[in-house]
């Protein structure tokens, strides 16, 4: 018998949950082959086996929270596939009459001291629901009580009656109550990412001196040379020169210029960063991930740009790694994209600043005292840690950003 273990998943990640398994009870596996997907707090991941065998047992359940080290199946390499795990003839015995004593009595009025054998995840559920176990009648061959057995005798009338007795007889007598329970709702539990995005978020507004400060830039000079270059990238490249670029070339020459902004506070000390890892924030299907460009610094237009297509497609496929996610010194983020004209971004910790892009938007500029033009404007925006940057460079370096953009040859200089 080998056991299938939870293993080190990253250095600030200690624990997940079982999102699925990929293989049942009998399924014969092969070392390297993956078994269970895991949500963990940054991406999900496959779960492989390190031997050859039949699996014969799953200990955790979907929905199961596991920690690194924790042992969630059982591996023979000893048994034909399709086996199913063997139990003792004892319990096997107990569980038969459990479900199926030999009167048959209905399942409801089976005595309340049996122990019914149920995996966690339906433990859970029905402690949730108010349901007693040994009501529950298991399809499982062995008695095993599963999620979906609570679930299917949550909506039997018997259980739906006593459930509603229960709720009669203990709500209050308010108003307030009243409107809960009559109204409409639907209850969603939030999945791990979306409970780790919400924690950090809050955290990062207790523990941080955050303010934002804005600018907008003249996105002409961009555009015109997109235009005028765009079919010769794409010739060249094979990929599509876009905006991302350009704001990501701006954002390292300008951290040069203003180093504390790609800085980090570890306990008293301030940790200068000498490389450029840029974080891009992505809207996935799961929450906002931020996949990282690394040194940016040594990378061209179309190489950036290369990278933040392959990112932004792994993230919308849920297939991004945890390296990929791990350790940027600087963020952009474009809600632009979905429509933005100017936001407040927070902070990605523990970074101490991040760039919001916004909407390209038409609007009457003032080019001097006798002209006024309609230019491409976009707001930009700068949130950063008041700890150790101040607002002198904080706003420097956003109109140093916004300056080569507005002279975007200077940035084709910087490589």
């Amino acid at each position: 018998m080998i056991e299938i273990k939870v293993p080190d998943l990253a250095e600030s990640i200690s624990e997940g949950t079982i999102l699925q398994w990929l293989v049942t009870i009998g399924d014969k596996v092969t070392k390297g082959e993956g078994v269970v997907e895991l949500e963990t707090d940054k991406v999900n991941l496959e779960v492989n086996t390190e031997y050859s065998g039949v699996i014969t047992k799953v200990i955790k359940e979907p929905g199961d929270t596991v920690e690194v080290g924790d042992v969630i199946a059982i591996l023979d390499e000893n048994v034909a596939e399709g086996a199913a795990h063997a139990v003792p003839a004892a319990l096997e015995k107990s569980v038969k009459e459990a479900v199926d004593p030999p009167s048959t009595p209905p399942a409801l009025e089976l005595p309340k001291t049996a122990h019914p054998i149920a995996s966690p995840a339906a433990r859970k559920l029905a402690r949730e629901l108010g349901i007693e176990l040994h009501q529950v009648v298991s399809s499982d061959p062995l008695g095993r009580i599963r999620p979906h057995d609570v679930k299917a005798h949550a909506q039997t009338p018997v259980a739906k009656e006593e459930l509603q007795s229960e709720k009669t007889s203990s709500k209050p007598a308010t108003k307030q109550a009243d409107t809960e329970i009559d109204k409409s709702v639907e209850r969603i539990k939030m999945s791990r990412r979306r409970q780790t995005i919400a924690k950090r978020l809050v955290e990062v507004q207790h523990t941080a001196a955050m303010l934002t400060t804005f600018n907008e830039v003249d996105m002409s000079a961009v555009m015109d040379l997109r235009k005028k270059r765009k079919d010769a990238f794409f010739e060249k490249h094979d990929v599509r020169l876009g905006f991302m670029s350009f704001f990501t070339k701006a954002v390292v020459a300008a951290l040069k210029q203003y180093p504390l902004l790609n800085a980090e506070i570890q306990e008293d000390e301030l940790v200068l960063k000498k490389f450029y890892d840029i974080g891009i924030a992505v809207a996935a299907p799961e929450g906002l991930v931020v996949p990282v460009v690394r040194d940016a610094n040594q990378k061209s237009f179309a190489e950036i740009e290369r990278e933040i297509g392959h990112l932004g497609k792994k993230a919308r496929d849920n297939a991004l790694t945890l390296k990929e996610l791990q350790g940027g010194t600087f963020t952009i983020t474009n809600g632009g994209v979905f429509g933005s004209l100017m936001s407040t971004p927070i902070l990605n910790a523990p970074q101490v600043g991040i760039l919001g892009m916004h909407k390209i938007q038409t609007r009457p500029i003032a080019i001097d005292n006798d002209r006024i033009e309609n230019r491409p404007m976009m707001y930009i925006a700068l949130s950063y840690d008041h700890r150790i940057v101040d607002g002198k460079e904080a706003v420097s370096f956003l109109a140093m950003i916004k300056e080569m953009l507005e002279d975007p040859e200077s940035l084709l200089l910087e490589g």
